[in-house]
């Protein structure tokens, strides 16, 4: 089969596609005929090695698993003994840690749940990692309520799309941060209101909210906290703001100021579950959540899908044409 593969860290540039063999399926395992593959802030991490201390779990000198890619959305083509959820030639999508840009990917049935009605295998692509993260900072990591309002920093992101449509279908009131060139495609998601950072300064509006969801960092800590009302909320989502060696600064310095102040600061990152991944299916088949794609790149431009996103200028999601 076709992947792309790296030999070691390093840049997109390094990306190879090569004939690898097909992976054969373990009893708890489902083997997916991948359609097509989304593309995630985490895969440019993985893909060079950063921050360096990841490489302790994921290979020091070279990633253990050289197929890069992470969310997919396919067709079943084999199954392992123990697994009784899916048939041959079910849709399904899910979330590997690794190995989704390929013909095939070879996964837990944990982590793959049968792909929305509504949605195609590209926009099914497009979900798992992106919506998991803005479900679980919303609900888990933000407590939040309805009828609360929540600032979304970076709501033109890959996790911001989701965030701001999830908080909507919490109840609610939404403002999105992004800049100008995004502003109608945040506001086609329901916002209610939307802050173009290049022209205002979210931070110095008399507005203040019950929950703050960063996904980019953009600002620091202590302008965060200015417009949290004082029993508010802050989650500062994932790989923002991370360096190349530990990339945990802000994180740390978050944990670390929140047991001395009124509001709750939190970090997180988002954990596969199956529970979660259905939630996130039946939103979708409810139209609660509508992918938005930014490119849609064919196979062989992996790379250039990969370097886009590593950018910082997608809008929304990209995606991989497999099949």
């Amino acid at each position: 089969m076709r992947a792309i593969v790296q030999d070691g860290y390093g840049q997109a540039d390094a990306l190879q596609v090569r004939d690898v063999p097909v992976p054969t399926p373990a009893a708890g395992d489902v083997l997916v005929r991948v359609h097509a593959a989304g593309v995630n802030a985490a895969d440019w991490h993985l893909m060079t090695g950063e921050p360096y201390v990841s490489r302790l779990a994921i290979g020091l000198r070279r990633p253990r698993n050289p197929i890069v890619g992470s969310d997919f959305s396919g067709v079943v083509e084999a199954t392992g003994a123990d697994v009784t959820r899916f048939r041959i030639g079910d849709e399904v999508m899910g979330e590997a840690d690794r190995g989704c840009l390929a013909d095939y990917v070879c996964i837990s049935d944990k982590y793959v749940v049968g792909k929305p009605s509504p949605l195609t295998h590209q926009q099914a692509a497009a979900l798992p990692m992106g919506a998991l993260t803005a479900l679980q900072a919303l609900r888990d990591a933000g407590e939040l309520q309805s009828g609360q309002s929540v600032l979304v920093n970076g709501a033109s992101s890959g996790v911001g799309i989701y965030a701001v449509q999830i908080a909507i279908a919490m109840g609610a009131t939404v403002t999105g941060v992004c800049s100008g060139r995004n502003i109608d495609m945040v506001k086609s998601l329901g916002t209610n209101v939307v802050v173009d950072y290049t022209q205002e300064d979210f931070v110095d509006t008399a507005e203040r909210y019950d929950l703050v969801v960063d996904i980019v960092a953009s600002r620091s800590l202590a302008d965060i906290r200015r417009v949290l009302r004082p029993k508010g909320r802050y989650v500062i989502v994932g790989a923002a703001s991370m360096g190349k060696w530990f990339g945990l600064g802000r994180q740390v310095r978050t944990i670390a100021t929140s047991p001395f102040v009124s509001q709750t600061l939190r970090p997180m990152l988002a954990r596969r579950t199956q529970e979660d991944l259905e939630h996130v299916r039946q939103m979708a088949e409810a139209g609660q959540l509508v992918p938005v794609i930014d490119r849609d790149y064919p196979f062989e431009d992996s790379a250039a899908a990969i370097r886009h996103v590593q950018d910082g200028h997608a809008r929304g999601k990209v995606v991989v044409t497999v099949a």
